[in-house]
């Protein structure tokens, strides 16, 4: 029977928090997801990994059970495995030095997920084993659900609705405005089912933000480009900018020069969760060389740069 490193499967060390462990866990199990991967077996063991591996480390009790095996795990090698019904390491991880275990495990204990020998029989005591019947009767709290949310950046500034359908029910979610790229939402109860009792699992949005043609964010801030007329940027005066808070008026000043850029304040992203609070937007001035000038034009040219020596 293989031993299972289930920090190796989840990538994390030994000293891993457990909200480490639960971020990690989310951030994996959306990549591995079958609904991303259909038809993929290698993704789809992956997925039943993952939640095997969560299911013990996700858990503190079972975590430490876990740990107290440790590396010496060998030792079980060493003696070599009983029949399936009369596991020597399932009697070694309970009685030995794994420690008495309050309660015995099986798989359908864990959203009936599919484990391995391994779980069952470090968990469920060997094959054959049943749980007692105190256990049985335990409330299990629902699977936690991972999706993704496309939102335009535009939605990201204003906030946004989306309507989602999960089996035969439709709800409303609501993403505030100031939401950043990678960030999660938590719909609460929206999850699996819990058994015997137990409360429903949550369902965990994974918001992605779309790229926009005409602004680039960092955090807060954002980031866009204009063209100037030369003579405006010459001789300053007024131009009318599209920013997402709609068309403004700006000052550009005398004798601006092209790649200079002007902060305006308050005309950035929304500070999430935060009123009234917002980042810059950062204009970058291109200033624009007139085409196809006329002889006049041209002649008023060479005059001004005469002027100058």
């Amino acid at each position: 029977m293989e031993y299972k490193d289930y920090y190796k499967i989840l990538g994390v060390g030994k000293n891993a928090s457990q909200e480490e462990i639960k971020k990690q866990y989310r951030k994996l199990a959306v990549k591995y997801h079958p609904d991303k991967n259909q038809g993929n077996k290698l993704s789809e063991e992956k997925f039943k990994e993952l939640g095997e591996a969560y299911a013990v480390l996700g858990d503190p009790v079972k975590r430490k059970k876990y740990d107290t095996l440790g590396s010496d795990w060998k030792q079980y090698e060493q003696a070599g495995p009983g029949t399936s019904g009369d596991d020597m390491f399932s009697r070694w991880a309970q009685q030995g030095k794994g420690g008495p275990s309050p309660h015995s495990y099986a798989s359908d204990d864990f959203e009936g997920a599919d484990f391995s020998d391994f779980f069952n029989s470090f968990f469920g005591g060997g094959a054959g084993s049943r749980p007692s019947a105190g256990f049985r009767e335990t409330p299990l709290k629902g699977q936690d659900y991972e999706a993704q949310v496309q939102v335009a950046l535009y939605e990201a500034y204003h906030g946004a609705e989306r309507m989602l359908a999960l089996g035969e029910e439709k709800i409303k979610i609501t993403i505030p405005p100031g939401i950043r790229d990678g960030q999660v939402l938590r719909v609460k109860g929206k999850g699996g089912k819990g058994k015997r009792g137990g409360d429903s699992g949550h369902l965990y949005l994974h918001v992605v933000i779309e790229p926009d043609p005409r602004f680039s964010r960092n955090e807060d801030d954002l980031t866009t480009e204009i063209h100037v007329p030369l003579y405006k940027a010459i001789l300053g005066g007024e131009i009318e900018i599209s920013t997402l808070k709609g068309n403004v008026n700006i000052k550009i000043p005398p004798e601006t020069q092209s790649g200079k850029t002007l902060r305006l304040k308050g005309l950035g992203m929304p500070v999430y969760q935060k009123k009234g609070e917002s980042g810059a937007l950062f204009v970058k001035v291109l200033v624009d060389i007139p085409q196809n000038l006329t002889s006049r034009e041209k002649e008023l040219f060479v005059q001004l740069s005469s002027l100058r020596p």
